[in-house]
């Protein structure tokens, strides 16, 4: 692992967001679905326990019958779909996203593509030409391939990019894939996340644009 000042100092050829509570707050509507999902089906609150970052698929294979997997999956991303009320851009989220010029940046989410189209046009984030879904690879995080897959479709060396995540999930993921990290408090506190460097809010980052990608600051 990196040390805060090698990542801060170094020029990175891209920059791969995370979207659920790393750019926008969807945690509120995310509950709701879920919890009602639940509800219909008889599981007990606790079932979400230390899944934030993980794609619905693996969070649904885990609680119900095979043969009821697909059938299960349907309603929990119909109930999300629909739910988009109060998704919000996190602080300092809007700004830093478009500081970094286009050919420089991606978002990385464990959302199907519709609902990620969804909660982007929600929340009034100006989404990068480049998102990465579930629906584009075989495997979600903790996984590497979403954010190889990232790197790839940016035609960047994923060992030159940085990776802005708030679940330990998505950093296991980005560690996996030769990435530097930085984790952003909020979903999970500090000492939850295992990255180069740990932050309190996307507001304390900067970005200093170079010939070749871009190079991150922090504010005091």
């Amino acid at each position: 692992m990196q040390t805060a000042t090698e990542v801060m100092g170094r020029v990175f050829r891209a920059v791969l967001f995370d979207m659920d509570g790393t750019l926008i707050d969807s945690t509120p509507a995310v509950n709701r679905s879920w919890l009602r999902w639940a509800a219909e089906r008889g599981l007990d609150e606790a079932f979400r326990s230390g899944n934030h970052g993980m794609p619905a698929r693996q969070i649904v294979e885990s609680l119900v019958p095979a043969d009821a997997v697909e059938q299960a999956l349907a309603r929990v991303l119909a109930l999300e779909t629909a739910d988009t009320h109060d998704i919000t851009v996190l602080p300092g989220a809007a700004e830093l996203l478009l500081s970094i010029p286009e050919q420089h940046r991606a978002i990385v989410t464990s959302c199907g593509r519709t609902l990620a189209a969804a909660r982007i046009s929600a929340s009034g984030l100006a989404a990068a030409s480049v998102v990465v879904t579930i629906d584009d690879t075989s495997r979600g995080k903790p996984n590497p391939e979403p954010f190889l897959e990232g790197a790839a479709r940016l035609g960047v060396d994923p060992r030159e990019c940085l990776v802005i995540e708030d679940a330990p999930a998505g950093l296991a993921a980005a560690r996996a894939a030769g990435c530097a990290t930085i984790g952003v408090v909020g979903t999970h506190q500090a000492d939850e996340l295992e990255a180069d460097l740990v932050v309190p809010s996307l507001e304390r980052l900067r970005v200093r644009v170079t010939e070749t990608g871009v190079v991150f600051s922090l504010l005091p």
